[in-house]
């Protein structure tokens, strides 16, 4: 082929930066994957090292070679699957940019019912700035604390995980974050952690054994299943969690758990028994009952 046609076919084979987001955005949306055209804008601008003004304002750049080659790599994993948050390492929480991995759930929007939950409650008791204790129980990433440890300036936390890769990850991010407020401990539930605490946060695992397979590929496939498998009935957590509030919760203090679709009424009667008054349920933007406040009793 002659050198001038060479050229004029690799200038119609080019792509721009915008080519690419729609022919990506296409295939996600042909494989049945939800919100297509952002998850082409996050997978390119990650490739590309490029935020979204970025990304927008480079719209027309042709893309080289190597740009194309890296762009499908992340597009095949997720093709594949693979959440976006997992394929760039990193997912928004409370306007926290928190690092995610293998050995951490991905921080959905819905637990950031659980810190709403807990800051109201707070907030109805007196000024955020005085000392609280809080104690994260499965912290996974650590999302849940280092949130309300971003609100509240003056409480320490600590996270407990059974998974001590998941409290390295919450480490780091604590560490990013420069809040040194927070601490870890490797333990299953509260078993090596010592009261009283004022809050007791958590999402715990709360699927049933049996319906983690039918759970959506980017979930049962990439999230680990220590952080899903609720046991049997998905309650096997929150018993414990009831528990340890005779020994872990201050004589004024709150627990705040996430739940699971259906889990409002037996969570409800679990905590009741242990002692506590349970408010009704917050629910999260799809209305549906996510965080269930809990007061001790005087």
């Amino acid at each position: 082929m002659p050198a001038a046609a060479a050229r004029e076919r690799g200038k119609a084979m080019a792509r721009t930066i915008a080519d690419a987001r729609r022919t990506i955005a296409a295939e996600l949306r042909a494989a049945g994957v939800d919100s297509p055209e952002l998850d082409a804008r996050l997978l390119i601008g990650h490739a590309l090292s490029l935020d979204h003004a970025a990304l927008a304002a480079s719209a027309s750049r042709i893309l080289g070679a190597a740009e194309e080659g890296a762009i499908a790599a992340l597009a095949a994993r997720r093709l594949a699957r693979e959440p976006v948050a997992r394929i760039v390492g990193m997912k928004e929480f409370w306007s926290l940019q928190l690092h995610v991995d293998s050995a951490t759930l991905v921080p959905r929007p819905e637990t950031e019912t659980v810190v709403e939950a807990a800051l109201a409650v707070i907030d109805r008791r007196g000024a955020r700035a005085r000392l609280l204790r809080i104690a994260d129980l499965c912290t996974g990433s650590g999302a849940i604390l280092l949130a309300l440890l971003t609100e509240l300036p003056n409480a320490f936390g600590v996270g407990s995980d059974a998974s001590p890769r998941a409290l390295a990850v919450a480490q780091a991010n604590a560490r990013r974050l420069s809040l040194s407020r927070a601490g870890f401990v490797a333990c299953d539930m509260a078993a090596a952690l010592r009261g009283p605490f004022d809050i007791i946060v958590s999402n715990p695992p709360y699927i049933r054994s049996d319906e983690i397979g039918a759970l959506p590929p980017e979930v049962s496939w990439f999230d680990p299943r220590l952080a899903l498998d609720g046991g049997p009935d998905g309650l096997d957590c929150y018993r414990a969690i009831a528990a340890s509030v005779a020994t872990l919760l201050a004589p004024d203090g709150i627990i705040v758990l996430e739940l699971g679709a259906g889990q409002a009424e037996p969570v409800t009667a679990l905590l009741a028994a242990a002692g506590l008054a349970p408010s009704l349920p917050q629910p999260d933007l799809n209305n549906v009952p996510r965080a269930l406040v809990a007061e001790r009793r005087a």
